[in-house]
């Protein structure tokens, strides 16, 4: 197995995906070990500012390692670009080793309990069918 190193991967699916990558040489093929593997959209505002949206490569998956046979490869490319190996990173980190979710805080909106909620819920609809 050859040492890691990041790269961008087109997949004959037609997914392009950026990870950290292993090559490990398997009986007569060669599969490649994905660690973290992630998408990144570019998202353009309507005042011209752009930004990245990252998200796992495989959504419900909570596993951070995945093996892709080379086959299934239409190419690959080293990055060499700290920017998007430090985005990577930082993914990883925030999403507590790329799966998950980010941290709850407060500041992301109200936290309560599901008794709670739900006791707030039904408070809602009954002063609603009052009214009418």
């Amino acid at each position: 197995m050859e040492d890691d190193f990041y790269a961008t991967l087109k997949l004959r699916s037609g997914e392009e995906i950026f990870a950290r990558v292993a090559a490990s040489e398997e009986e007569d093929r060669t599969m490649l070990i994905l660690h973290n593997p992630i998408t990144v959209v570019e998202i353009k505002s309507k005042n011209g500012l752009v930004g990245y949206k990252v998200e796992p490569w495989l959504r419900t998956s909570r596993d951070d390692m995945f093996i892709v046979n080379l086959d299934n490869v239409i190419t690959m490319s080293e990055c060499q670009d700290m920017e998007m190996m430090v985005l990577h990173q930082q993914f990883v980190h925030d999403t507590g080793n790329g799966r998950g979710s980010a941290k709850i805080n407060r500041r992301m909106g109200y936290i309560s309990s599901v008794n709670d909620a739900k006791e707030i819920l039904e408070k809602i609809y009954k002063n609603s069918n009052n009214k009418s």
